[in-house]
């Protein structure tokens, strides 16, 4: 297994980076988003970066392609512009040497939960040009399943369609997202028994159910233990993304010891 964390697009990028391999982490997971890692930054500033991976020991093995970009938005001028810069953003991945990208479903926004189906045309149009610009590339993306409130990849019937209509498709399963709104954690589980075999990356965080809170693993109510047994079960043996977002990066090295220590457990 290799655990990763992810840089905070508001930090310089070379102290994330020595932050994150002081902390002894296998890799950085790179946010692509501005100010400080937008796509053009990164361009223009890709021999430093590299160098200072090599300096730190540390890998690039994902992109996180940028967030609040407006995919499937109604407006033609906004959606395309956006569609631009995910495209622009893949080119600079793999010319950074990353081998996965994670990807969101678009936001719906707007007047777009009125038409939902023409959201979902226009989301399908763009994810269509993601993966013929992915395998050009020779880039795996890894599709992440989002919070009730973006309404687009959030259900397992979503990524039954998703899954059938464009094969090369991987999952980045987000703890967090998933157990938003679902008591139980039913909706995580399930998204990991019907996908188990399109696992491509995994995301991990806490929350209480009710808001992506990016807790430490512990603080909140996402069942870690039975989701750890099931990955085991399914030979999972690859990235995992420690999204904690506490202001104490302690929290990072310390949720990542107990998802390790479960797996250990289990593997006994």
């Amino acid at each position: 297994m290799l655990y990763g964390a992810m840089n905070f697009p508001v930090s310089p990028l070379a102290a994330e980076i020595e932050t994150f391999a002081q902390m002894g982490f296998d890799y950085l997971e790179l946010a692509m988003d501005p100010p400080m890692a937008h796509y053009s930054t990164l361009l223009g500033s890709m021999g430093v970066i590299k160098q200072s991976l090599k300096d730190n020991g540390l890998s690039l093995l994902l992109c996180h392609l940028p967030t609040f970009v407006l995919t499937a938005d109604l407006t033609d001028k906004i959606r395309q512009s956006s569609v631009d810069e995910m495209l622009s953003s893949l080119e600079v991945a793999a010319e950074l040497g990353a081998q996965k990208v994670v990807l969101h479903p678009s936001m719906v926004f707007g007047m777009g939960p009125f038409v939902m189906d023409t959201v979902k045309g226009y989301f399908f149009e763009f994810l269509a040009e993601m993966v013929a610009a992915a395998s050009r590339l020779k880039l795996t993306i890894c599709l992440e399943n989002m919070m009730p409130r973006n309404m687009l990849g959030v259900e397992p019937a979503d990524f039954e369609e998703i899954f059938e209509l464009y094969p090369p498709l991987q999952m980045t399963l987000d703890t967090g997202h998933a157990n938003i709104g679902s008591p139980g954690g039913s909706r995580l589980l399930e998204l990991v028994e019907r996908f188990g075999n399109r696992l491509g990356h995994i995301h991990i965080s806490d929350n209480l159910g009710k808001r992506d809170d990016h807790l430490a693993v512990g603080q909140g109510t996402v069942d870690f233990a039975t989701l750890t047994r099931r990955l085991v079960e399914l030979g999972y043996d690859d990235t995992i993304t420690l999204e904690i977002f506490d202001p104490d990066r302690r929290m990072l090295t310390r949720s990542r010891g107990e998802i390790k220590r479960l797996f250990d457990t289990l593997k006994k």
